[in-house]
């Protein structure tokens, strides 16, 4: 799909707007979306938009909650921005982006990436979207080992011609500061 033709994609899609809850899960503080909220939104996995959270317009992408919702991080630029902090209700307006931005690579891939002389250009061929993905598979566990190894099989996935990880649930919440079992704490 060209970017014009996801850009008139995006656009037809609806607005979703409403308030959701800034809460914190450790160290972290997260806007959760509504129920109704994410139920408007195309995807039960991550969601490329375009927000406004009170009044504060950027590009983000949600997040799935492993139980058909979306979260927000909220990092401190954001929360200062939009003046929001824990136990406030934030008023935001979520628009599906007709691309996705580019998600931030680990040192620990890009690395790897960088030494696999073989796949130079490979990893700008593949959509952000699908690099967002192997972002997020490889970050989703707190074992070191495990993370490692899972770096390793993104390599060699790569160079055997995969553009996406496989066997990878999209709608789980993939963040292991802030989950269990594919699930956002706080979550039954």
């Amino acid at each position: 799909m060209t970017e014009s033709a996801a850009a008139r994609k995006a656009a037809a899609k609806p607005t979703v707007v409403g308030e959701g809850r800034v809460v914190r899960i450790g160290d972290r503080l997260i806007l959760r979306l509504p129920e109704q909220a994410s139920r408007q939104l195309p995807s039960r996995g991550q969601v490329a938009v375009q927000a406004l959270v009170n009044g504060h317009a950027f590009d983000a992408v949600l997040e799935p909650d492993g139980a058909q919702g979306h979260w927000l991080p909220l990092g401190e630029e954001l929360r200062r921005e939009a003046g929001v902090e824990e136990g406030t209700t934030a008023g935001f307006e979520f628009r599906p982006a007709g691309a996705w931005p580019e998600p931030q690579v680990p040192a620990d891939l890009r690395e790897a990436l960088d030494d696999a002389a073989d796949l130079a250009g490979t990893w700008e061929d593949i959509t952000p979207m699908a690099r967002w993905e192997w972002v997020r598979w490889v970050g989703a566990t707190k074992n070191p080992q495990t993370r490692q190894r899972r770096v390793e099989v993104s390599i060699s996935k790569l160079r055997s011609g995969k553009r996406r990880p496989c066997c990878f649930n999209l709608a789980s919440c993939t963040d292991p500061e802030l989950s269990k079992n594919g699930k956002l704490l706080g979550i039954e």
